[in-house]
């Protein structure tokens, strides 16, 4: 098992996952837009970069508001808000460039975007089980990080 110190953890935990990511979605794109290959793989760079961006700025937005509420530890119904104003803020930014890109309705876009997002759902359960079992927990270690 590979140990990285808990920032290396999450910059190799990202890259890989954008880099998947954009690898996996594009020919989910190609079949939903009806583009190329090229042509979706640069749709899915694009929304990597918005994704990456806006998980940083809710993130950073989200646990100001935390701070200033005091909530504490993350209840489930907390947790489940989290991730439907994340999903919600992403889609925002995304339906417009998929209805510019590929010239579609809001409603084919919207439908674009709940085919990928399944995806996605599936995809983060596999990718953070397989990279949990190869790189160890932070806090679960005792040997000294890389």
């Amino acid at each position: 098992m590979v140990v990285l110190a808990p920032r290396a953890r999450r910059v190799v935990y990202v890259a890989l996952f954008e880099i998947l990511a954009i690898l996996l979605s594009a020919p989910i794109l190609v079949f939903l837009g009806g583009g190329s290959a090229a042509n979706a793989m640069t749709v899915a760079a694009a929304v990597t970069a918005l994704a990456v961006a806006w998980n940083y700025i809710f993130n950073t937005l989200f646990e100001a508001w935390e701070r200033r509420h005091r909530t504490g530890a993350r209840s489930v119904r907390l947790r489940v808000v989290h991730a439907t104003l994340f999903e919600v803020g992403l889609a925002a930014a995304v339906l417009p460039l998929y209805m510019a890109w590929y010239q579609v309705s809001l409603w084919q876009a919207f439908k674009m975007e709940a085919a990928v997002l399944a995806f996605f759902l599936v995809f983060t359960f596999c990718f953070t089980w397989c990279f949990d079992t190869l790189v160890a927990l932070p806090d679960t270690s005792d040997r000294m990080p890389l």
